[in-house]
């Protein structure tokens, strides 16, 4: 869940929907969706917190197995990420890392002022 929510918190930076953000995702044993998804802009958002927490909600898959699938985690590369952080790590082309739903973000941003 860490890596997903670095890919959230990356692509809404991204979009220009929030200048820093920190994502929080809550989940429970037997349920697949959050539980919780908190969204907090630090009061740089262009929109609320909530309507950030509901676009996330709407574009990004969070359940487990999704995001296994959306952020290729079986592939062999932790051996890389062993040294210098999992964050922050262009160099290594890792999925987490890219901006590909920020269309999508500011979209359903719109969509839900």
């Amino acid at each position: 869940a860490a890596y997903a929510a670095r890919w959230v918190a990356k692509n809404i930076v991204a979009a220009g929907l929030a200048k820093k953000c920190e994502i929080q995702l809550a989940y429970a044993i037997g349920v697949a969706h959050p539980v919780s998804i908190m969204v907090d802009s630090f009061g740089t958002g262009t929109v609320s917190d909530e309507v950030l927490a509901k676009a996330v909600e709407r574009v990004f898959d969070l359940r487990p197995a999704a995001i296994i699938k959306a952020l290729d985690l079986r592939r062999p590369i932790y051996r890389q990420l062993a040294a210098y952080g999992h964050m922050g790590r262009e160099d290594l082309d890792v999925a987490w890392e890219k901006t590909d739903k920020t269309q999508a973000l500011q979209q359903a941003a719109k969509e839900l002022q």
